[in-house]
């Protein structure tokens, strides 16, 4: 709880514009204890609690690093509830790829974000891969562990959402299709940061986002959470890696229902000794 505590509390304060000392002059302590509550050096007392979460915005469980939710965040969270599986069980084109560019022919390490179902995650799972993922819907996870099980593959599974959790374990391929787009874009730059300060040498990543374009309307499922990326931001946050696929595409999409399209870039990106 201590190193959740104090990355917490630097995460958000940094989320709200304010600097050690403004944060210091709030409470009224002095900035070096907050620095030592950042630094894990010390925790704030159990009183400055309700008042890091007022100023924070934010429940004091999730201060802690406890995620709880009293409803659904996900629109996904009822349909993943049907038997069928929602997106199906055939593997994203991709995932081929990223056999293609780094085979498990040693013990590899691979992490899915916002796995949905699970159809990506059970694939590299069947192909040797050491997977875990998480995604933020119960009904998700549940149905992947069901299909692992039936595939008999094991994927170590958990709930978490993208934009509170952070990796403190190195893995050497990360992955993640069709989420990007829930990423709040002042936590982007920290986010990834994160993924890639804990990417094994050589290690890939593998993500999309849905990008914004003035001819392609809104998507019908309107998510109240969602906000698109700008064509080519994506990118940029790998200047300092080996690109090795990078694409921009239009597709069709019926998943609502309604016939409608997508913009979407897409990068595979290595990381280099």
């Amino acid at each position: 709880m201590r190193v959740d505590l104090a990355q917490n509390i630097c995460r958000y304060r940094k989320e709200k514009g304010l600097t050690q000392e403004e944060l210091a002059k709030k409470l009224g302590v002095t900035f070096q204890a907050v620095s030592k509550w950042e630094t894990a050096q010390s925790l704030p007392d159990i009183t400055f609690l309700p008042r890091l979460s007022q100023i924070f915005d934010i429940s004091i469980d999730k201060l802690l690093g406890y995620a709880s939710y009293d409803k659904p965040i996900t629109i996904y969270e009822e349909e993943y509830k049907i038997p069928e599986y929602y997106w199906g069980v055939e593997p994203s084109k991709v995932c081929f790829r990223v056999l293609e560019l780094l085979p498990p022919t040693t013990h590899l390490k691979l992490l899915d974000v916002g796995c949905g179902e699970g159809k990506d995650a059970v694939f590299f799972a069947r192909n040797g891969y050491d997977v875990t993922a998480f995604d933020i819907s119960d009904a998700g996870i549940e149905k992947t562990k069901r299909l692992a099980g039936k595939v008999g593959v094991q994927v170590k599974t958990f709930k978490a959402d993208i934009l509170d959790f952070r990796l403190g374990t190195y893995f050497d391929v990360i992955f993640s299709s069709g989420v990007f787009h829930y990423i709040k874009p002042k936590l982007r730059q920290d986010i990834l940061s994160n993924y890639k300060q804990f990417t094994k040498p050589n290690g890939l990543h593998v993500f999309n986002a849905f990008v914004n374009k003035p001819f392609i309307a809104e998507a019908p499922e309107k998510e109240p959470t969602a906000c698109n990326w700008t064509s080519g931001e994506l990118f940029m946050h790998y200047n300092d890696w080996l690109i090795k696929d990078c694409s921009e595409v239009i597709f069709d999409c019926n998943s609502s229902g309604i016939p409608h399209q997508h913009a979407m870039n897409s990068i595979i990106a290595q990381k280099i000794k």
